[in-house]
């Protein structure tokens, strides 16, 4: 299995001896030159460190907390948290910096490191590019004499909490008086303990599944429609008004709506990002992958919608640029600069019901009221051969004869249509494959525009 290092960290499976692996090697390397990076701006620096319920996550903590603390540098453990509450400690401690264990949506025999930099946000891509290209031989002369000192704090999920619930935009008095029964699915992770806290403040009736944070995922972590069918039972047999489900890290949001359908995880940014709107006038920023619906909300609120390359940190550095309200991506992960820069379910979750008590209607009429579009997700084998430039301007070069179509080349290719439909096509950086994304306002637009994009693949 391949080790992947990106803007998002450093990410492989934990139980396998291959060194290509997130072993315990890498583990120390990437910590120490993250610890380095740290040191060359602060004598004395203070990491804030947290993960998941991954069985692996425990062990990754004490190995992570010895070799910081062992150059020198302060740690605050704040033990099983999302991945939002790191970011917002690391401003409440005024921190250096901060590391979350955790691999999201990946199965059970993944984890992951996350780098966050003194503003509580994920490493931009200079600075992610710097730790995982520095290179560092690991021996006892990088070790220090002045350990650093470590301190154990478990108020972290309290605080972002509390934080969620000190928007003005968070309506606790309405949803207190709306009266909402929902069922939630934990996954087996943090969300089996921060939602629940959040719930009982806001007074909503909850059902847990899947809430023990043993690290033992129920079905599939990432949270799409095959995965909860469960979650979709559970609903119609208790008669909830919907059902939250989260990722392990709890970053990603999806709604399941009162008759076990699912709102979408496309829909959870345009849904909120629609309540967001009908408060605030500005701006709003998706990555390319995700539906046009939020753009077809901000446009006819006479606003701005921008498109950045995939990736969470991608889509923070243009909403900062931008100036923009609100922004995330399609997979659930909802970014209110207001609150904090970083994909957050806990805010997705008390902005989504302030929605719902606000509309007084049931969810599947919420959908109907939101644009309507089909959208396609794809994976495409490669052979070695593939030339993904060759094939990219072989598309451009044949549809430039078309003036109903435009381009968009920051990550990938993606094809805007006149009539609204879209195909996004980006080579993976991990295995041999293409992934396409086509979405519509029709189930046939979307079948002509994938027998397009295969005459292609040779």
């Amino acid at each position: 299995m391949v080790l992947i290092k990106s803007v998002s960290g450093i990410r492989g499976t934990i139980f396998n001896k291959n060194e290509e692996n997130l072993t315990s090697f890498n583990v120390l390397k990437f910590v120490s030159i993250f610890s380095y990076y740290l040191l060359k701006k602060e004598k004395k620096p203070t990491v804030i460190i947290g993960r998941d319920a991954r069985i692996s996550g425990s062990h990754l903590l004490k190995l992570i907390s010895t070799q910081i603390l062992n150059l020198g540098i302060d740690v605050v453990d704040i033990g099983l948290v999302t991945t939002p509450s790191v970011g917002l400690y690391v401003l409440k401690e005024k921190a250096d910096g901060g590391i979350m264990i955790s691999a999201s949506h990946n199965n059970i025999e993944w984890n992951a490191l996350k780098f966050f930099n003194n503003q509580g946000e994920f490493l931009t891509k200079k600075e992610s590019d710097y730790i995982i290209n520095y290179q560092i031989e690991l021996n006892t002369n990088n070790l220090k004499l002045n350990k650093g000192k470590i301190k154990f704090k478990g108020d972290a999920l309290d605080f972002h909490i509390s934080k969620v619930l000190d928007l003005d935009e968070v309506l606790i008095k309405k949803i207190k008086k709306k009266k909402i029964k929902v069922i939630i699915d934990g996954i087996n992770s943090s969300g089996g303990v921060a939602l629940p806290k959040l719930l009982e403040k806001l007074n909503v009736s909850f059902i847990k599944l899947n809430c023990t944070p043993n690290g033992i995922f129920d079905h599939n972590p990432e949270p799409i429609p095959k995965n909860l069918h469960k979650l979709s039972s559970m609903v119609l047999f208790h008669k909830a008004d919907f059902g939250i489900a989260v990722d392990p890290d709890v970053d990603r949001l999806v709604i399941v709506c009162e008759d076990g359908s699912f709102l979408g995880e496309e829909n959870t940014i345009v849904s909120i990002g629609d309540f967001i709107l009908s408060k605030h006038q500005g701006s709003t920023v998706t990555n390319l992958s995700s539906s046009n619906g939020l753009r077809e909300i901000t446009l006819n609120k006479n606003s701005k919608h921008y498109y950045s390359a995939v990736g969470e940190s991608n889509v923070i550095d243009l909403m900062k640029k931008k100036k923009a309200i609100f922004g995330g991506e399609g997979s659930g992960g909802v970014i209110f600069p207001k609150f904090h820069y970083g994909r957050d379910a806990l805010v997705g979750i008390g902005l989504f019901f302030s929605y719902f008590s606000e509309k007084n209607i049931l969810c599947t009429e919420i959908k109907k009221t939101l644009p309507n579009y089909f959208m396609l997700k794809d994976k495409i084998l490669l052979s070695n051969k593939f030339n993904f430039e060759h094939f990219k301007n072989s598309i451009i070069n044949d549809l430039n004869k078309k003036k109903e179509v435009n381009f968009i080349l920051i990550d990938g290719l993606r094809i805007n249509y006149e009539c609204g439909s879209w195909i996004h096509v980006r080579k993976s950086n991990t295995e041999p494959i293409i992934r396409l994304i086509i979405e519509s306002k029709t189930k046939q637009k979307i079948k002509d525009l994938k027998d397009f994009i295969n005459l292609y693949i040779k």
